[in-house]
């Protein structure tokens, strides 16, 4: 019954915060959005008390059940040794081994050092929830758009419009390539060895396991019934049991309840860890009608998923042709001398000490805006560009998204008021200047008003208009750069702010 309720909601878990990163429109984010605020990591750099405390006491109460039932990074690893399970080799492969203790804490260090350092990229390359982000918006999104455009294609041709295209593209090679080696490393060690990654090399792990050496409750062995057939130990796909020994290392156990269903002599169980009837023998008093005696390890189970659970949540709450005749020249990025990070970050500090390198914000972005940097230091962390669509005013999703307080939320209102960077003018790509033609697009759609058409020749009314820029009204949202008509390069790109400011 145990491992039954774990696996609901470990399935739960793991299909609201996939869709969260498959989910184009927006929808799902008002919804589940409160799953990605529950994840350790990102509520601990967003500072998030009430959640980081959940999760304490979760951990205090009932063991690791964090890494088996809301860690998407752990379910992950379990569906795959599920499915290794299913072949006759896969069945009983595992086995007790000592825990690599060195490796976890050594680990876990050069993280936290990382972190305090503000080394972004090596932080978002081993926190769990963001290597599943990863992997879930550059693996799984574009096949899940590749099905929606399909939809939406049969659709169409049925005269509905229940369905709309969403353009599939790749928004940085090294991300997508980190991302693929993270799913068949962490594959290859769930296939062979079950929960090797979350017991070696994942500090969130690591840290929640020192935690449930310390819990309430846990696997329990009863000597007394215990043959010592070694066959939980088999099972175990953390490889914390040991068989022989009637031991459990509590730092390993993710509490899966996998051992209970395979013992055939019911000496596994899971209770309390403490107290005086601890592998005491059974005597005639105290043989109980099963059906009769309360199942005082579930009810805590239970209790304590439902109250942490609701507690954590309860905080946490464009064309390709000109005129069918001439192929269009593809914008090309700028150098920048300072990156261009979204509205709510504050600054490029912030950003590197707080962003985790998830995508969600990069999913979530309907205007292909925010894509992963390419930077070594800030590598996996968003940048705003600007070649195929621009950060529109009426806009805010990024800021409500984000777990880890990289991005903080700001409403609408916040937002027009934000300069995020400043746009400059590049005179030797301006149409009115190399074509002698009027244009005046950039200013027609700035939003803020910053940029005004001014005479080329100065004193000469007649003489063809440039645009003129005023850096104080200027917020840094990319209109005029990406609809600048100019190719390959835009006569106006926007340089960013190293710490936004108001205007």
């Amino acid at each position: 019954m145990l491992r039954k309720i774990r696996t609901i909601l470990a399935v739960i878990f793991f299909a609201g915060i996939t869709l969260l990163f498959l989910d184009f429109t927006g929808s799902v984010h008002g919804w589940l959005g409160w799953m990605a605020k529950v994840q350790f990591l990102p509520a601990v750099l967003a500072l998030n008390v009430g959640v980081i405390v959940g999760l304490v006491i979760l951990t205090l109460l009932l063991g690791r059940v964090y890494c088996s039932v809301i860690c998407p990074m752990g379910v992950m690893q379990d569906v795959v040794s599920w499915v290794h399970s299913r072949s006759k080799k896969g069945k009983y492969r595992f086995g007790y081994s000592p825990a690599v203790s060195w490796l976890r804490y050594t680990v876990l260090a050069l993280f936290i050092v990382a972190m305090i350092a503000g080394i972004g990229s090596f932080v978002a390359l081993l926190a769990p929830y963001s290597s599943y982000g990863r992997i879930a918006s550059n693996l799984f999104a574009p096949v899940y758009d590749w099905i929606n455009n399909l939809f939406a294609y049969i659709a169409e041709r049925a005269g509905s419009y229940a369905f709309y295209e969403n353009e599939v593209w790749i928004r940085s090679i090294p991300v997508f390539v980190i991302a693929a080696v993270t799913f068949v490393v962490v594959a290859i060690l769930a296939w062979r060895g079950g929960r090797t990654y979350c017991n070696t090399i994942c500090p969130v792990g690591t840290v929640l396991g020192f935690l449930s050496r310390y819990s309430l409750l846990g696997i329990r062995i009863d000597k007394n019934k215990c043959n010592a057939c070694g066959l939980c130990s088999r099972q175990c796909k953390s490889s914390c049991i040991n068989g022989k020994e009637h031991s459990v290392d509590y730092s390993r156990c993710v509490a899966c309840m996998d051992c209970i269903g395979t013992c055939a002599h019911g000496a596994i169980s899971y209770g309390m860890r403490y107290g005086s009837r601890r592998n005491k023998p059974a005597t005639a008093d105290a043989k109980v009608n099963k059906s009769e005696a309360p199942d005082v390890g579930r009810r805590a189970f239970v209790t304590g998923l439902a109250l942490a659970g609701g507690t954590a949540a309860l905080k946490a709450q464009t064309g390709k042709l000109d005129g069918g005749l001439a192929v269009i020249e593809d914008k090309q990025k700028p150098e920048r001398t300072t990156p261009i990070v979204p509205p709510g970050a504050i600054s490029l500090r912030n950003m590197a000490r707080h962003c985790t390198g998830c995508q969600l914000c990069v999913s979530a972005c309907p205007n292909d805006v925010l894509r992963p940097s390419a930077g070594l230091v800030t590598l996996m962390q968003p940048e705003s560009s600007y070649e195929r669509g621009y950060c529109r005013p009426e806009c805010n999703r990024c800021s409500q998204v984000c777990p880890s307080g990289a991005i903080r939320p700001i409403t609408i209102a916040e937002k027009s008021a934000i300069q995020i960077g400043h746009a400059v003018w590049i005179r030797k790509n301006c149409i009115p200047v190399t074509e002698g033609l009027a244009c005046g697009n950039c200013a027609r759609h700035c939003p803020a008003g910053a940029i005004l058409m001014v005479p080329s020749v100065p004193g000469d009314p007649e003489s063809v208009r440039i645009p003129a820029v005023d850096t104080e009204k200027c917020i840094g949202c990319g209109a005029c750069e990406n609809l600048c008509p100019a190719r390959p390069f835009s006569a106006i790109y926007v340089e960013g702010n190293e710490v936004h400011r108001d205007v």
